[in-house]
């Protein structure tokens, strides 16, 4: 059975995140709606529903301009987490019942632990406004 550790989906995600353009941003809200559905339809993903909310709504507000106090690199992070979940080539393939998502779900948790506190920041600066 193929495992994959938390280091290499850090270091996974590390890589995908150098490779980060702006024009990503927006790729990824275009399809939030495919994204949504994999972490509503696949058991590892499923724990992150609700983070997966505050991600979104951080790269909608970059966008926007309406919240920069971010650093690109964790926008970036992001953004290679959700386009991470999206591909079917990844770690393991995605076509691998239920095996296929544990890798997902491990980017997402790393972006996660790597991002806090910026996360934490724009959730303080969102209750705010």
């Amino acid at each position: 059975m193929a495992k994959v550790t938390k280091k290499q989906a850090e270091e996974e995600l590390k890589k995908r995140a150098k490779n980060v353009a702006e024009e990503d941003l927006k790729k990824v809200i275009n399809k939030r709606d495919e994204i949504e559905e994999k972490f509503k339809s696949n058991g590892p993903l499923g724990k992150f529903v609700s983070d997966l909310k505050l991600l979104f709504s951080v790269i909608q507000d970059y966008i926007s301009g309406e919240y920069r106090e971010i650093p690109w690199w964790s926008i970036a992070a992001i953004v290679a987490a959700l386009l991470y979940v999206l591909s079917p080539i990844d770690l393991i393939p995605d076509f691998i019942p239920v095996i296929g998502y544990i890798d997902d779900a491990l980017v997402v948790a790393a972006c996660l632990a790597m991002v806090e506190q910026d996360l934490q920041n724009y959730r303080d600066w969102k209750k705010n406004t």
